[in-house]
């Protein structure tokens, strides 16, 4: 593409973890590689019951979400695949899904919307379809507005 974009990636917010068990998730990503819990999210509707961990700190500080579903039966089953999914840092989502979407770019039903750890987010959905070619190749991407420190950060 040659047309300039109106927006930033910044950085790697967080990577997403699913399984069957926070507890086996926490054994190696708090308790043997030393990641600090620092917040928990659980939603019915989103299935999910997740430990927020961080690795780095700062502005640029990398978020670890340890997920398990609230009922492995149901959809989204967080744990399926394990590397549930990337999220991205973005300097101005509401432009940044605009621009994506009239490049071809799917998105997740859900649009913009608030996340577990209060930022406004959306998905890149995992697969194009007819309307919109371009996903993420079977990876779910998540995309997230930064506040102001990291846009900040990642100016300098």
């Amino acid at each position: 593409m040659s047309e300039e974009r109106p927006f930033r990636i910044l950085g790697v917010q967080q990577i997403a973890i699913g399984s069957t068990s926070k507890e086996r998730l926490r054994r190696l990503w708090v308790d043997c590689l030393g990641l600090a819990v620092v917040g928990n999210y659980r939603s019915e509707r989103e299935n999910v019951d997740e430990d927020i961990a961080a690795a780095g700190r700062g502005a640029m500080r990398c978020e670890v979400d340890l997920m398990q579903p609230l009922d492995a039966t149901r959809k989204p089953a967080v744990h399926e695949p394990p590397l549930n999914h990337i999220g991205l840092w973005v300097d101005d989502l509401p432009t940044a899904v605009a621009w994506l979407s009239a490049h071809g770019v799917r998105f997740a039903p859900g649009g913009i919307r608030k996340g577990g750890a209060g930022y406004d987010i959306t998905f890149i959905h995992p697969k194009g379809n007819d309307e919109y070619p371009v996903g993420g190749e079977g990876v779910l991407i998540e995309l997230v507005q930064a506040p102001p420190d990291v846009v900040a950060a990642a100016s300098r």
